[in-house]
């Protein structure tokens, strides 16, 4: 495995080069394809990009609709939309290519050590090369799953106290008023459910790809089928990833007297 560039502050926090250089790529790539499919709108003859991204918007609609009342489902498009396409992207960045530098001394970034001599001369103890990967798909890093986890945590919760106070706090003591560890375990374990099966799905895939990349020449078909899958895979989890915030929210957020 390769060492990442991570710089490492006075106030505690590290941030790893690769990974902000990867967010702000998805960022763009995102905004790119959104501002294309409306570059020329037109009902008459709509480009292929409009076409692209009018199914992408029926899709989420749907899926938002799934899983709460259609007359307040409009609301939540755009964070699907926004959700589904930042994670897809982000999942299948990793995939076409790895950047990869080789070093043979102390490199340094910003005026911080990133690799330092002594762990140089362990990985050469170890029989290994020292070498820095500047690229990757940002979810395969726990920081960014568990921010995005964390946000929907977050925002769920609001909507809730904000939207729906009095059926919010009392689902907290049902059925029973003992229930309530059990429910808060149970909203506690959501965003960290969220953000390690995004990681773990993404993550290994990338270490398979870095396996099978050893096997040189013979690795190539196992490493076209496995990039193949691994597309499916990272549209899976973005969808599963957008379609149980929808659930979380209209749980937290819509109730509906019957």
């Amino acid at each position: 495995m390769h060492e990442f560039p991570v710089l490492h502050f006075n106030n505690g926090i590290d941030i790893d080069i690769s990974t902000f250089f990867a967010i702000t790529v998805t960022c763009l790539v995102v905004f790119i394809l959104a501002r294309l499919s409306v570059r020329n709108l037109s009902v008459d003859k709509p480009s292929k990009m409009q076409n692209f991204m009018e199914w992408v918007l029926e899709f989420v609609h749907n899926t938002v609709a799934s899983t709460m009342p259609l007359s307040k489902a409009k609301t939540y498009v755009s964070l699907g939309m926004t959700l589904i396409m930042f994670i897809f992207v982000a999942n299948l960045l990793g995939l076409p290519f790895g950047i990869v530098t080789d070093h043979t001394e102390e490199f340094s970034l910003f005026g911080q050590s990133v690799l330092s001599d002594a762990r140089i001369h362990e990985l050469h103890d170890q029989g290994k090369h020292a070498s820095i990967a500047w690229w990757k798909s940002p979810t395969a890093d726990l920081s960014v799953t568990s921010a995005l986890a964390i946000m929907v945590f977050v925002m769920t919760n609001t909507l809730g106290l904000t939207r729906n106070t009095k059926h919010y706090l009392k689902h907290y003591i049902e059925p029973f008023w003992f229930f309530l560890p059990l429910n808060i375990i149970k909203e506690l374990s959501k965003p960290l459910t969220l953000a390690l099966r995004l990681f773990a799905n993404i993550f290994a895939g990338e270490v398979l790809i870095s396996t099978i990349l050893m096997l040189g020449v013979v690795g190539v078909p196992l490493l076209a089928i496995w990039q193949g899958f691994s597309i499916f895979v990272g549209a899976i989890q973005a969808f599963l990833f957008t379609i149980l915030t929808m659930v979380y929210i209209s749980q937290a957020s819509v109730h509906e007297e019957h």
